[in-house]
């Protein structure tokens, strides 16, 4: 009876770890089980946040969505709970795991906000694990960036909607069924990039996080590589841009060539007007002879 007890969450919380395509969803004959009607992710790229949403942080203040987008920086979002038995924490351990690897920091160059989906959760609750993540993180300042939010049914719902963020109470169990999955927004307020399960690579955190960015997150380096990799929804992660690298391939051809161009050019010029110079100085030489 105790090792069902352990298992059936276990199936729960693998069961909603990635979206099923809409194609798959067609195509799917087995109904889902009812535990999981309604939990998944239906992306909603480029919808706008309802940044008016008012929570409450782990201070116990109340703050309003819009303020954590107000130094311009993009905001990664993750919607769990703190009394959840084992998949947010496998996804918020797995995320900072990730996030460890990166030279950025939350505060500096993006804003982390963790929302509780549980409107029973307190402040105090909030606070509490914020404490537990950081020590766990062991990066200095990061706590001044990640930001640990309560806040009303309604407000969180809202939030969810806006992102496509699918979620269930489970009754029988006691637990929300829900998705494993990180929302990347741009500074003012849009939907970017999906993030799914509970590990995070580093190169796909930094590429999501410059790409919600829109270029002000990064080095050039950055900037080529998110040039030369895209999003693919089906492998869930970054994967080389064939037609994007071909095209920086044939503009760096291009600009050798014409680089080689160039400098056959000048060479020519010159030995042409080294020949012209030297038979002008021949002319001279004759007549005064």
């Amino acid at each position: 009876m105790k090792s069902t007890r352990v298992i059936a969450p276990l199936l729960l919380a693998l069961a909603a770890l990635r979206p099923v395509p809409p194609a798959a969803a067609v195509q799917r004959q087995e109904p889902l089980p009812k535990e999981l009607e309604g939990v998944g992710i239906t992306e909603k790229l480029g919808a706008r946040l309802p940044l008016d949403l008012e929570f409450v942080d782990e201070t116990g203040q109340t703050v309003r969505l819009a303020s954590f987008f107000a130094k311009g920086r993009p905001v990664m979002l993750t919607l769990n709970y703190y009394s959840c038995p084992m998949l947010c924490t496998l996804m918020l351990n797995g995320l900072i795991d990730g996030l460890r690897e990166l030279k950025w920091t939350p505060g500096q160059e993006f804003e982390v906000v963790t929302l509780s989906i549980n409107p029973l959760e307190t402040p105090t609750l909030a606070r509490l694990k914020k404490q537990t993540y950081m020590e766990y993180y062991e990066r200095p300042g990061a706590a001044a960036g990640w930001h640990f939010l309560t806040g009303r049914e309604r407000d969180i719902r809202q939030l969810a909607d806006a992102v496509g963020f699918g979620y269930t109470w489970v009754e029988a169990r006691r637990e929300y069924a829900h998705p494993a999955a990180i929302m990347l927004a741009s500074p003012d307020g849009r939907v970017v990039r999906y993030l799914y399960g509970v590990m995070y690579e580093p190169k796909d955190l930094r590429l999501a996080i410059a790409e919600a960015g829109e270029g002000k997150v990064g080095s050039t380096a950055e900037q080529i590589l998110l040039y030369c990799f895209h999003y693919d929804a089906e492998e869930g992660r970054y994967v080389i841009a064939a037609s994007n690298l071909m095209r920086a391939g044939g503009l760096a051809t291009a600009a050798i060539f014409g680089s080689w161009l160039f400098v056959w050019w000048r060479r020519s010029t010159r030995r042409r007007d080294a020949g012209v110079a030297g038979s002008a100085r021949e002319g001279v030489s004759e007549r005064e002879h």
